[in-house]
């Protein structure tokens, strides 16, 4: 049989070492300066202060007052406007009816044949393709 041995080492439980906040702790500073144990001080740059925020704006505002571009978002030309209007209207359908063909919103077909939409491949490719209409031109 075999020899049976247990293992009766002492087992030592410890608190765990204090966390960085427990240590920046005024207390904890306190007891360790009694001790006479070396304490680290250091002044971190723009603590507790929001110029950080505010001091960087005054360059990016001057970019801003000498930009002079337009920017504006594509629209939807009007020859595809028209064209869509046109081919619904030969196919006896609402704005609805289309919509819910391509599956979208009415508000989308609404959008396209008034002329404020963003121009959209994919959509422009169903409306083709419900309407039985070539919409977009040879580039």
């Amino acid at each position: 049989m075999a020899d049976l041995r247990q293992d009766w080492e002492p087992v030592v439980v410890r608190k765990k070492a204090p966390t960085s906040s427990a240590k920046k702790d005024e207390g904890a500073v306190n007891a360790a300066r009694r001790a006479g144990a070396p304490i680290e001080t250091i002044k971190k740059f723009n603590a507790g202060s929001n110029k950080a925020a505010t001091s960087a704006t005054g360059l990016n505002t001057k970019k801003l007052d000498d930009e002079t571009d337009v920017l504006a978002h594509e629209k939807v030309p009007s020859e595809l406007k028209k064209n869509i209007m046109q081919a619904r209207l030969d196919k006896k359908m609402t704005q609805a009816q289309l919509a819910q063909l391509i599956n979208e919103k009415p508000q989308i077909v609404q959008e396209y044949e008034s002329g404020k939409a963003i121009p959209n491949q994919q959509i422009i490719a169903k409306l083709e393709r419900v309407l039985g209409v070539k919409l977009r031109a040879k580039k």
